[in-house]
């Protein structure tokens, strides 16, 4: 849905959806029986009537064209965004058999298109979020900045003296503890107003007696928290961008200090991780003449889908200003010059061996590093008993694909698009392996989701 007229793909459109019901749910509705009205505009819009369970068939409108990202509209009590009647009228149109021909969108849609972009333009020309002035005193501000890091360090050497209980006593009393020690060690870490430490020790929490090793990954753990510990009591005597680095680990807000970046920004992955409070949603693009990668993460409330919405495969010209910190992959997205489209390009590749290299350099810089996103050239996915591995086409080198992604669908999405012939593979490689979120035929062919 472009300026140039091009379809989005089914799977493009697939990515959008908050969660697997809500995909199956927008599957049914990709045919035309429930529809009436349906329409779509050269300047990115899409519309039709859906009959649902009432007499009044909903209201359905989605809109790109200002390059904010895709807009819904819908008269379902449905809380999910976008719900499945949005889902169903883009799958239908994707589909690209003349079911939704192009014409001019009816009086409710206008009203509603032309208002949100006002909207949008308003808050666009207002500036960037937290570039208005703020109010208060810039002198009590500092005062809380250094109160809240009095208590961070009250947590951090209280933390300490836990980590040093357990080992004195050893590894067998966590078992015998259980989650309640650790969930009541996170509660004062909160107090503390250090969630990143409480989310780490959270963590701590659920490793006892969860599998064969299990001291070993403790230990290992244990020893990363205590580092975190111990750059945050002596965070004067780091290099200024690792003291950045150690303020975000232990969970201190931190602003998109970066000068703007200018790019065409592919989207290379999208997924969702959730826990009992919140949505988070993180975006992997790769700026195609920066040949940089830059995350972004946006948030909702539990149970709802982030706005922000980008599907594998568009090409997103804007600017990002990356966050502090060593490696700077975080970037807040700023100022969009134009809608998103769809895009063949493809990042360049590594080689396995190559991509561990990566993660190791990484790690230097910042050692609480789950893993580094990297884009592996030429590979094929093969198993190697219980496990995956994706083994280099020329060469003798592999990296195993990270167990938690053994029964996935997109593993077997990966296959079948292999099919024994090299593969280009977008993913994050990390100590428990590489984890495949995106790949490319060897050959022309869209981009495939695979998470």
């Amino acid at each position: 849905m472009t300026q140039q007229g091009v379809r989005w793909t089914p799977d493009q459109v697939l990515a959008l959806a908050p969660d697997a019901a809500s995909r199956r749910a927008g599957g049914r509705l990709a045919t035309a029986g429930p529809w009436s009205e349906v329409g779509s505009s050269e300047e990115g819009t899409v519309w039709g009537l859906c009959q649902g369970s009432g007499g009044k068939p909903y209201q359905t409108a989605v809109d790109i064209a200002d390059g904010s990202g895709p807009a819904y509209k819908c008269g379902c009590p449905s809380h999910k965004l976008p719900c499945k009647h949005a889902l169903g009228l883009l799958l239908l149109w994707a589909g690209g058999d003349g079911a939704v021909p192009e014409g001019e969108p009816p009086h409710w849609v206008e009203q509603w298109v032309s208002g949100r972009r006002a909207r949008v333009k308003e808050g666009t020309t207002a500036g960037p979020p937290g570039s208005a002035a703020r109010s208060g005193d810039p002198a009590a501000a500092l005062r809380r900045a250094a109160q809240r890091a009095e208590r961070v360090t009250a947590g951090a050497t209280e933390l300490e003296h836990r980590l040093s209980d357990l080992l004195r006593g050893g590894l067998a009393e966590a078992e015998q503890a259980g989650y309640a020690l650790w969930e009541e060690t996170a509660a004062r870490m909160v107090d503390a107003q250090a969630p990143g430490l409480a989310s780490r020790v959270r963590e701590l929490g659920s490793i006892p007696s969860s599998g064969p090793d299990w001291p070993v990954r403790l230990l290992e753990e244990c020893a990363l928290l205590h580092l975190l510990d111990q750059g945050w009591l002596r965070r004067e005597r780091l290099p200024d961008e690792l003291a950045a680095t150690v303020r975000t680990r232990v969970g201190l807000p931190s602003t998109a200090d970066g000068p703007p970046v200018r790019d065409h920004w592919l989207v290379l992955a999208q997924y969702d991780t959730a826990d009992a409070r919140l949505t988070t949603r993180r975006i992997w693009l790769y700026g195609t003449q920066t040949d940089r990668t830059a995350l972004l993460l946006t948030y909702g409330a539990a149970g709802r889908a982030p706005e922000l919405t980008l599907p594998v495969g568009l090409s997103l010209d804007a600017e990002l200003s990356a966050y502090p910190g060593r490696g700077r992959q975080r970037a807040a997205l700023g100022r969009q010059f134009a809608p998103p489209v769809p895009a063949e390009i493809r990042p360049r590749g590594v080689t396995t061996s190559q991509a561990v290299a990566r993660y190791g350099t990484a790690l230097r810089a910042d050692p609480w590093l789950e893993s580094v996103p990297v884009t592996l050239a030429g590979v094929v996915p093969v198993p190697d008993g219980d496990v995956w591995q994706l083994a280099d086409a020329v060469g003798d080198t592999a990296l195993p694909i990270t167990p938690a992604v053994g029964n996935r669908p997109g593993l077997w999405r990966l296959v079948a698009l292999s099919g024994g012939a090299p593969v280009k593979v977008f993913g994050e490689c990390g100590h428990r392996g590489f984890t495949p979120l995106t790949a490319w035929p060897d050959g022309p062919g869209r981009a495939v989701p695979l998470h």
